[in-house]
C-alpha cells in the first residue's frame, strides 16, 4: 500500500461525487442551500487538477493538498469541513508506516478536526452521524483482527446506516436548523456524502 492507493480513492471519490452531484443538490435542496452536490462536486474536480499536474511522494503530502485544495475551493461548510478532514488525516499518517491501525488513527483524527471545526454532536442530523458510527465500526473492526478492507467496509456499511438514521431526526446544526421540526423526514445531505466518500475508500484503498 502506498501513495497510488490514496490517489486512486481521491479519483474515485472524485467521480462518485460527479455522479451523484444532482442527488446531494436535491437532498440540500430541502433543507439546505442547495448547492452540496455542486460543492461536492467542483472541490473534487479540483483535486483531480492537482493530481493530474503534481507527483506526491508521500500520503501525509498528498491528503494535506487535498484539504487545503478543498478549503480554498469549496464555499459553505463543505469545504472547510472536508478540508479540514483530510489536512487532519495526513497530517496523522506523517512517518507513520501504513497499517489498518494508523489508517484508523488518521480517520478518527480527520473526523476531530470536523468536530473542531463545526462542532457536531450525534443526533444534530449532520455528517457527525455518519462519521461516528463509521469510526466505531472501523475500529471495531481493526480490533477482531480485520484486514483493511474489511475495516472500511465495516466502516461504510455504518455510515450508511447512520445516513440512513438522519431521516427522522429534526435538525439541530446549521441551516437546516432554521426548519424546525420541518427538517424531519429528509436525509442529511453531509451524512450522505460522508457515506459516500467512505464506500469509495472501501472500494479503492484496500
Amino acid at each position: 500500500m502506498g501513495v497510488d492507493n490514496f490517489v486512486n480513492w481521491l479519483r474515485d471519490a472524485a467521480s462518485t461525487f460527479h455522479d451523484n452531484a444532482a442527488y446531494l443538490t436535491e437532498l440540500d435542496a430541502a433543507i439546505g442551500d442547495a448547492d452540496h452536490g455542486i460543492n461536492m462536486d467542483r472541490g473534487f474536480r479540483a483535486i483531480v487538477e492537482v493530481l493530474d499536474g503534481t507527483a506526491f511522494g508521500s500520503v501525509d503530502e498528498l491528503m494535506k493538498k487535498a484539504g487545503m485544495t478543498l478549503v480554498s475551493k469549496v464555499g459553505g461548510a463543505s469545504g472547510p469541513l472536508y478540508g479540514t478532514f483530510f489536512l487532519r488525516f495526513g497530517t496523522a499518517l506523517a512517518g507513520a508506516e501504513l497499517t489498518p491501525a494508523t489508517i484508523g488513527e488518521a480517520f478518527t483524527a480527520g473526523v476531530g478536526g470536523i468536530l473542531q471545526r463545526g462542532k457536531p454532536e450525534l443526533g444534530d442530523k449532520t455528517m457527525y452521524d455518519a462519521w461516528a458510527p463509521a469510526l466505531d465500526a472501523y475500529d471495531a473492526a481493526v480490533a477482531g483482527g480485520s484486514d483493511l478492507a474489511g475495516a472500511v467496509t465495516a466502516a461504510a456499511e455504518a455510515a450508511a446506516k447512520g445516513r440512513d438514521a438522519t431521516v427522522p431526526l429534526v435538525a439541530r446544526k446549521g441551516r437546516a436548523s432554521y426548519l424546525g421540526e420541518r427538517s424531519a423526514g429528509h436525509q442529511d445531505p453531509g451524512a450522505t456524502s460522508t457515506t459516500l466518500l467512505l464506500e469509495s475508500a472501501a472500494r479503492t484503498l484496500p
